[in-house]
């Protein structure tokens, strides 16, 4: 990419540090209670007086086009690893009963519903769905699941104007395809810090792809495209986010050869997956989830906590003068976000290859979960707060409104899709930020994840106008849903779904929990 490609500068958004102890969301009584605290932190985020129904024309009920497809109102579900699937990478019951929550939720974009690795070896978990000759037919089972539940709660034509995708991924440096306490990972280039986090020696090359097997690896990915158009999804999301590889790619600097260096270099990964995939599945619609920006890998300080108790955050920077391989931030000041480079990855693959939908995101919870899911009660891998959650909610939101702006000139139908994310730790007031975001033009869709583990009809209700808040099924990022994975337990909320509260894993969970306070 030629440096005149730069788009104009934007205000680099800042990295915020608010002291602590946190706003308790659920003390909080009004939605005027809720903007008094955000404007306490410092914080700046409308919400709306209350979430308007379906029939009172809510901005959250307005139909939205993306490139081809008609997505039916501004709800979306992110994908979601469930640690569920058969050894063989098949759905399972538990699989199953997700993609109908998903179903039911109400919302018109399932984007991707699951995390499929596109060959067993990327595997984040030994039992994530992947790409076998054998496992094509299955994949439509996830698709009739979410399709037949959504006709059934919303109507024989509800499912006209419902877009699902297939998310598309290789796990890279946090592979672990054969066991849930072991990494085997495949990684771009030496990472200062995360190498030694999943056992790779500075010395070792044997985890470092070639390009051959890079090449090998782009063909692995559209034979699963074809097998998801096969199946009936309308897009694929073929993820770079999280740092898995095709985020890792992004801030592989120091690669030498066509995969590294500038960020011509380093989008060449994404890029070639984009143009094969358009290639050899014409007519399938193509997503990304993407990271727009990352910071350092943290870690739990250990030498000032007490034997048992979870210790403050540090992060891990690298030795004194050496650049950090990170993405949409300043590499010699990590903490300081720079969107340019992110904004000119999207310019591109929307002018160039025509990607309309966007899933915008931060970070990693592998090492910096703060950064890309906060929550008040950190998981068993994670470390003490270092903001009051509220920060990290705003700095995601503020950052696609960002983004957002570079593309707001052109016309709706003429211009990417940006889904957000971040907004479970809202809380009671979700939907009225919601709202008020796409209201105000900061975003066009929604993106939920842990919400609708806990509570999978709310996008429903708030359209139905009904106090989604009555059941109390509302997500407190208890993080039991990231502990229980971490630990190879399968994922859910196991505090407020019956369904897994009532199975055995639960006490697992608890044990964890346990030996982690």
């Amino acid at each position: 990419m030629q440096k005149n490609s730069q788009p104009d500068a934007a205000p680099i958004l800042q990295d915020l540090t608010v002291s602590l102890p946190p706003i308790r969301i659920p003390t909080l009584k009004t939605v005027n209670d809720f903007r008094q605290a955000v404007a306490a932190l410092g914080l700046e985020l409308p919400a709306d007086e209350r979430p308007l129904s379906a029939a009172e024309n809510s901005p959250l009920a307005a139909p939205l086009i993306a490139g081809q497809l008609r997505i039916g109102n501004r709800w979306c579900i992110h994908p979601m690893e469930g640690w569920d699937g058969t050894p063989g990478g098949q759905p399972s019951e538990h699989t199953l009963r997700r993609w109908r929550n998903f179903g039911l939720s109400g919302a018109k974009l399932l984007w991707g519903g699951e995390a499929f690795a596109v060959r067993p070896d990327g595997r984040a978990n030994p039992r994530q769905l992947c790409y076998r000759p054998e496992n094509e037919a299955s994949l439509r089972t996830l698709l009739v699941e979410a399709t037949t539940a959504h006709t059934e709660a919303f109507g024989a034509e509800a499912t006209e104007d419902l877009v699902v995708g297939l998310q598309l991924t290789h796990s890279g440096r946090f592979c672990k395809p054969n066991r849930s306490d072991r990494f085997e990972p495949r990684v771009a280039y030496h990472h200062p810090t995360l190498d030694a986090k999943v056992g790779i020696a500075p010395d070792d090359d044997r985890p470092l792809w070639t390009d051959g097997e890079i090449r090998e690896l782009i063909a692995a990915y559209i034979t699963s495209a074809r097998a998801a158009q096969t199946a009936g999804f309308q897009f694929v999301d073929l993820k770079c986010c999280h740092g898995y590889l095709g985020h890792e790619f992004l801030s592989a600097f120091d690669r030498p050869g066509p995969y590294g260096g500038d960020l011509e270099g380093r989008s060449r990964f994404i890029r070639e997956i984009v143009a094969g995939v358009r290639s050899e599945c014409p007519g399938l619609a193509i997503g990304i989830r993407l990271s727009l920006w990352d910071t350092f890998a943290y870690r739990p300080d250990s030498d000032r906590s007490t034997p048992g108790v979870m210790g403050p955050g540090v992060p891990m920077a690298p030795e004194e003068g050496q650049l950090y391989p990170v993405f949409g931030a300043d590499r010699a000041n990590p903490h300081q976000i720079d969107l340019r480079e992110p904004v000119e990855l999207i310019r591109r693959l929307w002018q160039e290859q025509d990607v309309a939908l966007w899933n915008l995101t931060a970070g990693s919870p592998y090492y910096n979960p703060h950064v890309q899911r906060p929550a008040i009660y950190p998981p068993s891998d994670g470390y003490s707060l270092l903001e009051d959650p509220l920060v990290g909610c705003v700095r995601q939101i503020q950052a696609v409104r960002q983004v957002f702006q570079h593309f707001s000139k052109e016309s709706a139908d003429s211009r990417p899709v940006f889904v957000g994310t971040a907004y479970t730790y809202l809380q009671e007031y979700l939907p009225h930020v919601a709202q008020a975001l796409v209201r105000h033009g900061w975003v066009d869709s929604i993106g939920l994840g842990r919400m609708v583990l806990s509570d999978w009809q709310l996008p429903a209700k708030i359209l139905a106008g009904k106090d989604f808040t009555a059941d109390k099924k509302v997500c407190r990022t208890f993080s039991d849903c990231t502990t229980a994975p971490r630990n190879g337990i399968i994922s859910g909320c196991y505090p407020l779904d019956p369904y897994y509260k009532n199975l055995p894993e639960a006490a697992d969970v608890k044990r964890v929990k346990r030996g982690a306070d």
